[in-house]
């Protein structure tokens, strides 16, 4: 009988793969202190992020800057003021899903 060369089809299971983990810590430190996000939120998300800030009208957007930690930076009420306020601080703004 001949033994044949050629290759047959294995059949392959997706592996499920966790997604992977990192720590606070080393979030902090992505990017060495220089990575940013903006992330928009109602006006009731930012009173229960930013007790100290009064005033805030209901029923509105604001963007909030955070450091890639998630470190509130600064609380706004446009992007353009959001994305100002990182360029000021020489920060690079990552996107987020």
């Amino acid at each position: 009988m001949e033994k044949s060369n050629a290759k047959t089809p294995r059949s392959r299971k997706a592996k499920s793969v966790a997604p992977p983990f990192i720590s606070t810590t080393d979030l902090a430190k992505l990017g060495g202190g220089k990575i940013a996000y903006i992330r928009v939120m109602t006006s009731d998300e930012a009173k229960e992020m930013f007790p100290a800030v009064e005033g805030i009208p209901t029923g509105i957007s604001l963007y909030a800057l955070h450091a890639a930690d998630g470190t509130p930076i600064a609380l706004t009420d446009s992007r353009q003021s959001a994305l100002g306020h990182a360029m000021g601080d020489e920060l690079e703004i990552a996107a987020i899903h």
